[in-house]
């Protein structure tokens, strides 16, 4: 048996997980000395690196002093949590990453709260001990306060405190005193992370993880619990409803560095993926033929907000997309519940509308965006709060907890914000130069609150937010307060109209974009939706008259992110995504159509 470690890296989006991963890869010397590499090596794929946040779980292996390290890099934010529930049944402690200033985030209290649970050891690391108004020791008491207030054991309480910075490569026991490289956390892993505890008995090994190959098809990942698992090997799979298929197993492979290698036996506490069986799910248990015992299956949080997903059908239809019928939106969806298991998805009457539930605006538009980059056009309905009734009968809606750290002059302005949207404000300190405010406030106050708020702040405020609990109902909710400009034809714009109408409003588009009937293409000043004829072009006469000439002065159109448009959208509204557009229509182009459907929802 080789000695082994299994981790997982905890820790609030923008900490520096990925990065301290990075080290530990270098101190390992997974790498020659001439080999070029990026930096953050496991957020492999474009969104992550454009977002600078991880969003999908990895696995990498390293070796120190004849020790395997099994290193699981998990995602810091509470919408992908479906991912962080199911990796950590692979590790046996994880190391907390904290940053010297900011502390435990809200975000880092759901990942350790669900280690805790675990009775997993951590290891405390306080991050970037570099940064100005840095406060260690202050922050090292914040996390035991933290721990303690999860519900921690004694033996957890217990834990190691190593100070350094994963950007300048170097950690050890005292923020004060810089070290040489990260090996003092890679020892301190060695002695405070228990080996994996091996129970006796035949073969289990939960499926929590799934990688594709083209060749080979899909692959299942996961921890052997007890027992060992051979190539060839026959086995039952136990799967959710209690049926137990026989199944065989074509290759194993461990985790080496950052990739796989062959084996032939993988005994129990490694990590490992095995190909060859068919039809699994995550959850799903590996176990002995003759005497199968499942494993208690992943519990994962239930989706707090949908949203509908439809086919494009607007004038535009089909011009950028490769994936643009019904069907192929079904696969894609049905694909993406395979993996990521805080999704559900839901067919609705029409056979070209599917209702997705998720974990927040963020896990949706992930998915939103991956689809649009794979070639996908769609269409999305705004997004609605999940609201449960309960055993008295009483309304129940999700409960969020809402952080922001905010200069001190505009701290009122966010307070405001928060209030009108049902918040409650529960905690207001200095922190540094900045307020620390905590609010508990419903999902639907915080649908289109980001934005309000940093332009409040002129983008100084820090927002990040949790879910808590599912509460009582909190009321009716101001939603937005202005109305949409709508384009009357189809044709590109002109600057002549656009600087003629700017006085009605703000432009989500500018001279020359391509606009089509029914298109949103502003919003409106006054509460009312207006419809106006942005293809007219100036009249043009022999005759010259003074100021007639005049330059045209237009504002710079609005540009929105795809979060920012899902929350900007009213009920009577699609967002259009394409491959390289994203625009806002009315869900009946026609007015006569749209009067006729307000006249129903006033009825209704």
């Amino acid at each position: 048996m080789q000695a082994i470690r299994n981790i997982a890296i905890i820790a609030h989006v923008d900490h520096g997980k990925t990065t301290l991963v990075d080290k530990i890869i270098h101190a390992s010397k997974l790498f020659r000395d001439n080999q070029e590499f990026d930096d953050l090596i496991l957020d492999n794929n474009d969104l992550e690196r454009e977002r600078g946040i991880t969003i999908v779980s990895k696995n990498v292996s390293v070796r120190y002093k004849d020790t395997k390290i099994n290193v699981i890099d998990t995602p810091g934010h509470a919408d992908f949590g479906g991912e962080v529930e199911r990796v950590l049944k692979m590790a046996d402690g994880v190391i907390l990453l904290v940053d010297a200033f900011e502390g435990p985030m809200p975000q880092t209290r759901f990942v350790l709260g669900k280690a805790i649970d675990l009775g997993l050891k951590p290891i405390v690391v306080v991050n970037k001990v570099d940064k100005e108004n840095c406060r260690p020791e202050e922050v090292q008491e914040n996390v035991f306060d933290l721990m303690f207030n999860l519900g921690a054991t004694e033996d957890q309480l217990d834990f190691v405190t190593v100070y350094g910075s994963s950007k300048q490569g170097w950690m050890g026991p005292d923020w004060q005193k810089k070290t040489e490289d990260i090996t003092f956390l890679l020892d301190t892993i060695l002695e405070s992370i228990p080996e994996p505890v091996i129970d006796e008995g035949t073969l289990q090994m939960q499926i929590t993880s799934l990688d594709y190959n083209a060749f080979v098809g899909r692959i299942a990942i996961g921890r052997v619990k007890r027992g060992s698992i051979k190539e060839g090997q026959t086995l039952s799979l136990c799967k959710a409803d209690g049926v137990i298929k026989k199944v065989k197993v074509k290759e194993l492979q461990v985790f080496e560095g950052l990739g796989k290698v062959k084996v032939t036996e993988v005994g129990a506490g490694d990590i490992c993926a095995v190909t060859g069986i068919e039809d699994f799910e995550i959850g799903d248990t590996l176990a002995d033929l003759e005497n199968p015992e499942p494993i208690a299956r992943i519990a994962v949080d239930e989706p707090t907000m949908n949203m509908l997903f439809t086919i494009n059908n607007s004038p535009f239809f089909g011009k950028e997309g490769k994936f643009v019928t019904s069907r192929h939106l079904r696969d894609r969806l049905l694909k993406e519940t395979e993996k990521n298991l805080a999704l559900r998805v839901e067919p609705t009457d029409t056979e070209d509308k599917f209702l997705v539930f998720g974990r927040g605006i963020l896990h949706l538009s992930v998915l939103i965006e991956t689809m649009r980059r794979e070639g996908y056009e769609l269409q999305l309905g705004q997004p609605q709060v999940l609201f449960k009734t309960d055993e008295n009968g009483e309304r129940l809606e999700p409960i969020e907890t809402l952080v922001v750290d905010v200069p001190e002059a505009t701290a009122g302005k966010v307070i405001e914000l928060a209030t009108q949207r049902k918040g409650e404000l529960l905690i207001m300190e200095p922190k540094g130069d900045l307020q620390h405010l905590e609010f508990l406030i419903p999902s639907r106050g915080l649908i289109g609150l980001r934005s309000n708020v940093l332009t409040s702040t002129q983008g100084e405020a820090v927002m990040t937010h949790r879910f808590k609990e599912f509460g009582t109902f909190r009321g009716p909710i101001p939603g937005r307060i202005s109305g949409s400009i709508i384009s009357k034809n189809t044709g590109p714009a002109t600057g002549y109209t656009i600087d003629k109408l700017q006085d009605r409003g703000r432009f989500f588009v500018e001279p020359g974009d391509e606009i089509y009937g029914g298109q949103v293409i502003g919003e409106h000043n006054r509460p009312n939706d207006i419809v106006v004829n942005l293809q007219e072009a100036k009249k043009l006469t022999n005759m010259r008259a003074s100021g007639t000439d005049d330059g045209l002065r237009i504002a710079p159109k609005i540009n929105f992110s795809l979060e920012e448009s899902m929350e900007y959208i009213q009920k009577d509204e699609y967002l259009e995504v394409t491959p390289q557009n994203i625009r806002m229509r009315k869900i009946y182009l026609e007015e006569n159509d749209r009067k006729r459907y307000a006249s129903k929802i006033e009825m209704v």
